[in-house]
């Protein structure tokens, strides 16, 4: 397949599922499930908003577009805050759809033309299937946090776990590992995961699966969220002004609402909708740490044999059912132990899919950072409070994950799809 057909794949499956995400009534797409998220019908313009402008404007929000320009402005992330988009005069759903479609056309248009030896604008079609895709995600969050009737199936089925996976870990000898990668090994990656560069690690061990419900239940049991001593200062402030007491969508009776639906907490699944600060203290808790996210990348994607990166930790095929959990058609993690074939060469499993992991990292750019067509898709939040989140989620597209793929957010959120890896000094 070509880099125009793979582009074009993609794009289309991206469109897929956003519109099967925004399949239903009017009514819904303007309701706001939370200040921390957008109506879905904000997102499904901005979606068309953002690829119009990257792709038929070159990036120059002066050149003409599609919508007037009060319009337009609606939909620019930086000017209109998530909590207040609900009160602006929004597009329609019905002429949302079309602008998406009609920015579409003209999109796959050109492509078509695009020269075959044009990586600058191949990584401008990348970047907007990564951008709609993770407007997809950031959809499911909203969808997930909605009180009412069940708009979502169950979800399909997953893998069994295995029993003895939970709790255990494997040992990352310390060296040097090429931490990051570059426009020839991964074209469509991101600036904040450029340029690849040598890094040190000492020794650590890291667990072979992340924390799950069971193992959190006994936190909570042993008074986890009672006991000052685990968290931090910040963690325990916000522990008490937020009344936190167990993940968040947990009932409190041994049951969760996921997507609407009530059901039993399944032990084997790795927790999600955590926070930093409850990572961090329910790391303190277990003995542990959290890992950097430089030990995560190098358990992740080191080779130690081979002393090279592997393109996935199971090495260089494409992610699958059998490898990973990715794509968002389940609509939850995975049980630990459920793709023993995708582990990295250290025997890390279940690294990418299933819940993106805190890290105790905050997001700095790598030395030698370059932004890219998007100024301000990093740039702005380097040095802010916000700490970065490996390994993607259930809810990520199998086309944008990989090992050196950065996520961030405030440590106080958790309506994402978060969960928790632990680490300890070797």
């Amino acid at each position: 397949m070509t880099e125009r057909e793979t582009l074009a794949l993609q794009l289309t499956k991206a469109r897929k599922r956003t519109l099967r995400l925004v399949e239903i009534d009017d009514a819904e797409l303007r309701r706001q499930y939370d200040p921390l998220m957008s109506p879905l019908v904000w997102d499904l313009a901005h979606i068309g908003w953002q690829e119009e402008l990257w792709l038929l404007r070159d990036n120059d929000p002066r050149r003409p577009g599609m919508l007037a320009p009060d319009v337009e402005r609606l939909y620019d992330a930086f000017q209109n805050p998530r909590a207040s988009r609900v009160d602006l005069p929004l597009l329609p759903p019905s002429d949302a759809r079309t602008y998406c479609a009609t920015v579409r056309d003209k999109t796959l248009g050109v492509l078509d033309a695009l020269p075959d030896d044009d990586p600058a604008a191949a990584f401008n079609f990348g970047l907007t299937v990564s951008h709609e895709n993770q407007h997809d995600e950031t959809m499911l969050q909203a969808l997930n946090l909605r009180s009412g009737p069940p708009l979502l199936d169950p979800g399909t089925p997953l893998p069994h776990g295995r029993p003895d996976v939970a709790g255990t870990s494997v040992l990352v000898p310390g060296g040097p590992f090429l931490l990051g990668v570059d426009a020839v090994t991964e074209p469509l990656s991101l600036d904040n995961e450029r340029p690849a560069h040598w890094v040190d690690v000492p020794s650590f061990r890291i667990a072979r699966v992340p924390v799950t419900n069971g193992e959190w239940q006994q936190f909570i049991d042993d008074g986890g969220y009672r006991e000052r001593r685990w968290w931090s200062e910040r963690g325990w402030a916000h522990r008490k002004q937020a009344g936190l007491v167990a993940p968040q969508l947990w009932n409190g009776d041994g049951t969760r609402t996921r997507f609407g639906h009530v059901e039993d907490i399944p032990a084997d699944e790795p927790v999600q909708h955590i926070t930093y600060f409850e990572a961090e203290a329910y790391a303190a808790w277990a003995g542990a740490r959290l890992p950097t996210e430089i030990e995560w990348e190098k358990a992740c994607a080191w080779d130690p044999a081979t002393g090279a990166r592997r393109r996935f930790p199971w090495g260089a095929s494409e992610p699958t059912d059998s490898l990973a959990n990715l794509g968002g058609h389940a609509l939850r993690p995975a049980p630990v132990g459920a793709y023993p074939a995708g582990a990295s060469a250290y025997g890390a499993e279940q690294m990418l899919g299933d819940v993106w992991e805190w890290t105790s990292s905050p997001l700095r750019p790598w030395p030698g950072f370059t932004p890219m067509l998007y100024e301000q898709y990093s740039q702005p939040f380097f040095d802010g409070d916000y700490k970065v989140l490996r390994g993607g989620s259930w809810a990520v597209a199998a086309d944008i994950l990989r090992p050196s793929f950065r996520n961030w957010d405030h440590p106080i959120r958790r309506q994402i799809f978060s969960g928790l890896r632990l680490a300890w000094d070797a």
